[in-house]
Order: structure tokens, then C-alpha cells, then sequence
């Protein structure tokens, strides 16, 4: 569980980036964090693994509170996949790069090898094996670097804007890779402006504005209320602008899946054929 008790955060700068967050994360949940820029998202998730303290409040991580113990400590349970790959790549090949964490935590090389094999399948990336990192496009950096996290297998795996620079397949690869983590009871946040890919994906939504929470819940709930979206630039996702578009004819304007969006319209049509 990631509870966090009226979290302040000043930059030295003097900016105030957290002004009173107050949540709970239960271990398994599945967490789209929304905002435009600078309303906060990236410096709330980075207390998460340490890599910020508290001006102000607490944050507890698994019954840990972030301020007790070392980044170090918290890594090996919090893995964090920064919105530019180029903050946290560094090594000579890809191999290397995925491999790098494993042998810090003490891991056999023989289950290195398995780890770096399998993260390397996972994300189309066997090809660039013995390629330097930095040779590659962003997204396929952004790729390495969401693999040399994967590798250790963490707790708690917190994407900060992880569908930019992908295309389709490969957000969709995301997407059932997400599902996937869920069913083993694994705590997935995303940071990320990907009103669509959120709206497919369906989590919870945490919505914040200038350093505050101001929405908590479903997905379906928080994306088809065009006011509270408003309020942190959001636009709808297309398949809720057209169905709120389509409610003056009886149709429910609360729709964000497109497979649902199917089944409300062929419904309607064969009922209309009747």
C-alpha cells in the first residue's frame, strides 16, 4: 500500500509543487495520474521511491516511511521509468543496460540471463542486444528503459508518460502488459496525458491541478465529466465526445471503451431494425 498523509512539497526554487495530498494506493490497484504540465503529477510519484522527501506530511510506502530509509532500499521495490529514457540510460549496450540492476540486487547470472532475455523479448528489443542504448530511437530508448526495470520484477512500477514516442501495437502491448502485472498483484501508476489510452485501459484516475487532488475515482466517472476535465485542460476522450454528443438521443454519454461503444450501437440499431 502507498498511503500519503497531507504531502507538501516546495522546490528550492520557492515553487510550492504539493499543497495538502492526502491518498491511498492498495497493493494490485491500477492508477492513471492526470494534470496538465506543472500541476504536480511527477513530483507526487517521485516521493513514491524517495527520490523526493516530504517539506511537509508523510508518505508511506508498504509500511515504510520514505523519509526512514535510503532511495536505494526503496528501489528495490519501487521501480520508476522516467518520461525521458536519456535521465536513466548510461550503459554501452542494451544488454547491459537491462542487466545493470540485476547484478546491483545480487541476482545469479544465470537468472540475469533469464531476466534480461525475457524483458528483451517482451519489448521487441532482442534485435539491439549489443547496441548502444543511445543509437536507438526515443521510443525504442524509452523501451530499454521500461525493460531494465521490468527485469527485477518490482512491487510497485511507476511509468511516468510511457505511451510518447509509441506507436498503436506498441501501446496496445503496454496495455495487456498492464493487465497482465494486475492479475499477478502487481501496483502499476501511470503519469500521462494519454487521454485514450487511459480511457482503453479503464483504472482509477487520480486528476490533479496545481499541486492539489481534485478528482479520485473510476475512469468512466472522472473522463466523461467534461466540467472537472476542464478544469486540468483534459479533453474527453473522442469515443465520450461523440456519445455526450449523442445523449439528446437517448444514448448514454457515460461511454469511454470502444468495445462498449460497439455494443451500445449495434444494440440500438437492431432495435431500431425491429
Amino acid at each position: 500500500m502507498i498511503e500519503v498523509q497531507d504531502l507538501h512539497f516546495t522546490y528550492p526554487s520557492g515553487v510550492e509543487a504539493l499543497k495538502g495530498i492526502s491518498l491511498k494506493i492498495e497493493d494490485g490497484e491500477f492508477v492513471a495520474i492526470m494534470g496538465e504540465n506543472g500541476a504536480g503529477k511527477t513530483t507526487l510519484v517521485k516521493h513514491f521511491n524517495g527520490l523526493l522527501k516530504p517539506t511537509k506530511g508523510r508518505v508511506i510506502v508498504n509500511g515504510i516511511e520514505t523519509t526512514k530509509v535510503s532511495v536505494a532500499t526503496l528501489a528495490r521495490k519501487v521501480g520508476f521509468v522516467f518520461q525521458n529514457p536519456d535521465h536513466q540510460l548510461f550503459a554501452e549496450t542494451v544488454e547491459e543496460e537491462i542487466s545493470f540492476a540485476l547484478r546491483n540486487f545480487g541476482f545469479s547470472p544465470s537468472v540475469i540471463e533469464k531476466r534480461v532475455t525475457w524483458a528483451l523479448n517482451l519489448l521487441g528489443l532482442m534485435q539491439y542486444r549489443k547496441t548502444s542504448p543511445f543509437m536507438l530511437s526515443g521510443g525504442e530508448r524509452k523501451r530499454v528503459a521500461l525493460a531494465s526495470v521490468l527485469a527485477w520484477d518490482p512491487e510497485i512500477l511507476i511509468l511516468d508518460e510511457p505511451t510518447i514516442g509509441q506507436d498503436y501495437q506498441q501501446k496496445e502491448n503496454l496495455r495487456q502488459f498492464i493487465m497482465q502485472l494486475r492479475t499477478q498483484g502487481k501496483t502499476v501508476l501511470v503519469v500521462t496525458h494519454d487521454v485514450e489510452f487511459v480511457a482503453e485501459c479503464n483504472p482509477r484516475v487520480l486528476l490533479m491541478r496545481g499541486g492539489k487532488l481534485i478528482a479520485d475515482g473510476a475512469a468512466r466517472k472522472v473522463l466523461t465529466d467534461p466540467e472537472i476535465l476542464a478544469q486540468s485542460s483534459i479533453v474527453p476522450p473522442q469515443i465520450t465526445q461523440l456519445f455526450i454528443e449523442l445523449s439528446s438521443l437517448g444514448f448514454p454519454s457515460d461511454i469511454i471503451d470502444l468495445y462498449e461503444a460497439r455494443e451500445t450501437l449495434l444494440k440500438a440499431f437492431g432495435a431500431a431494425a425491429k
